[in-house]
């Protein structure tokens, strides 16, 4: 996206960020509400309200910690500040914001106090108030009869169980609300992404991939597994600006990669490498709100086994016969079944299992190795939301329960393509003892692989009209990952 960095750690420059984006975001809403409102017979005015974030403290202590703004509101405004609210009045299309109203000590501790007209500029805009004026401003800006309507933000985030939360403020009486219209249109919106929330995306992948192939080139046995964790960190802030990441990070060795959320507070990402190790590392840098989410799988010295190529193709087969198939119309749930059924197949030629792929597949084998789902939606959250329509049913079946969507791909989707393969005792010890699936193992072969942990292979991928584009630019084959950690510049010189 940006090069020429006068910083030698890096080729990449943060961009600036324009904040069309966010105007056009809130256009698109705008559009969508009108439309549904129009289909519904419903007159076209009304004032869609979010509340913003708040800084939070650390339990009982003065601490704040580091503030990140609610995802839809970041979707629609772009505010990094917390405390903040936002209105769109239907009826004009004017974008209002209500900004706190900060004590002069403020000034002492945390800097300048802005102008409202700083941020009506920086955050273009219609008007901007303070937030003790929402009901004062809602009601004179109100062109309808009776009480003004709020559209307010409530719904299921199908990925997480929890409702957002919807605006509240002192004189809400005042106001008649709606709490069942604007959380799937917003949704909805979130799903397609603009030009511009493509480029910003792009962005934090190309300096997730460039931190990737900096931790491969870095690692050695008898490092911890925290220190590939803050050599990504250093390098997507220092070089990329990128002070958030988008989730916890994953820096899984040996046996932990059999770990699917590895890196959580009783496994802190602490164990010492070991020569004969493989690395699973899922780390995602977030740039304005935006986010990636990579996985690499190497092994640590630098040089594949036998049996770790094995699983490693395994999943990199999948992975790349899942992005050959992708294009608006495909089913997400044909593309989970497609990764299972190459990562068998493989499997199968590798004496790990015996029997009929399709029988396999009948079985539901494929979870045993895959338990998670395929991919997600990626953007502002990780686990961007719209997975599930209301008209859609999460399939009840190992593996395809875990899916986080089941919808058809539409170009401008964003969705990760990650497949991967482990041996979790949890999962394989039961399958091979069932009446069910036993007969598929080769319990010789298999053998070898206890502890193995396991191989995933993830890229963040957008639909265009023909098929997708690949954001992610990490070595995958396992010549490069092995002349990449030996040294040798990436992109490799092919000639």
């Amino acid at each position: 996206m940006a090069s020429a960095s006068s910083l030698s750690g890096s080729s990449l420059i943060p961009p600036e960020i324009p904040f069309e984006l966010h105007v056009g975001n809130r256009d698109k809403l705008l559009k969508s509400i009108r439309q549904h409102l129009s289909d519904s017979s419903r007159p076209l005015h009304g004032f869609v309200l979010l509340q913003g974030g708040e800084e939070k403290n650390r339990y009982c202590t003065d601490h704040a910690e580091l503030f990140r703004q609610e995802s839809y509101f970041a979707y629609l405004y772009g505010v990094r500040e917390p405390g903040f609210y936002g209105a769109i009045d239907i009826a004009t299309g004017n974008s209002i914001l209500f900004a706190p109203r900060l004590p002069a000590e403020y000034a002492v501790w945390l800097g300048e106090i802005k102008s409202l007209s700083y941020f009506k500029k920086r955050y273009m805009v219609s008007m901007v108030y303070y937030t003790d004026e929402i009901a004062q401003v809602l009601c004179d800006q109100y062109g309808g009869s009776g009480k003004p309507l709020l559209f307010l933000l409530h719904g299921l985030n199908t990925d997480s169980d929890n409702f957002s939360k919807p605006a509240e403020f002192q004189g809400m009486e005042e106001f008649e609300t709606d709490l069942t219209t604007l959380h799937p249109i917003l949704t909805e919106c979130r799903v397609i992404k603009s030009d511009l929330e493509l480029a910003v995306i792009q962005f934090a992948n190309d300096i997730s991939s460039e931190a990737h192939i900096e931790v491969m080139r870095t690692t050695r046995v008898k490092m911890k597994e925290y220190q590939l964790e803050s050599m990504f960190m250093h390098h997507t802030y220092m070089y990329g600006g990128c002070r958030h990441c988008s989730y916890t990070c994953i820096c899984a060795t040996g046996g932990n990669g059999a770990v699917l959320h590895y890196g959580h507070a009783a496994a802190p990402n602490e164990r010492i490498l070991e020569d004969g190790d493989m690395a699973l590392l899922d780390m995602g840098a977030e740039y304005h709100f935006y986010g990636s989410d990579i996985t690499c799988s190497f092994p640590v010295n630098g040089k594949f086994t036998i049996d770790q190529a094995l699983i490693y193709n395994a999943v990199l087969e999948s992975h790349n016969a899942v992005i050959s198939s992708m294009k608006p119309g495909v089913s997400w749930i044909d593309m989970h079944k497609l990764a299972e059924k190459t990562i068998l197949e493989s499997l199968k030629k590798g004496f790990i299992l015996v029997g009929d792929v399709g029988d396999m597949m009948a079985k539901r084998l494929g979870a045993v190795f895959m338990p998670h789902g395929l991919g997600h939606f990626m953007g502002i959250d990780t686990h961007d939301p719209g997975g599930y329509l209301k008209v859609l049913e999460r399939p009840k079946e190992p593996g395809l329960r875990s899916l986080r969507t089941v919808r058809e791909l539409k170009e401008g989707m964003v969705i990760t393509v990650e497949p991967g393969c482990y041996f979790i005792d949890a999962v394989l010890v039961p399958a091979m003892e069932s009446s069910n699936t036993c007969m598929f193992f080769n319990r010789e072969t298999i053998g070898r692989f206890k502890g193995f942990g396991g191989v995933r292979i993830e890229s963040d991928l957008y639909v265009t009209g023909d098929g997708c584009k690949n954001m992610t630019k990490c070595p995958r084959e396992t010549w490069e990952i092995e002349a990449v950690m030996a040294g040798a510049p990436w992109p490799l010189d092919k000639k």
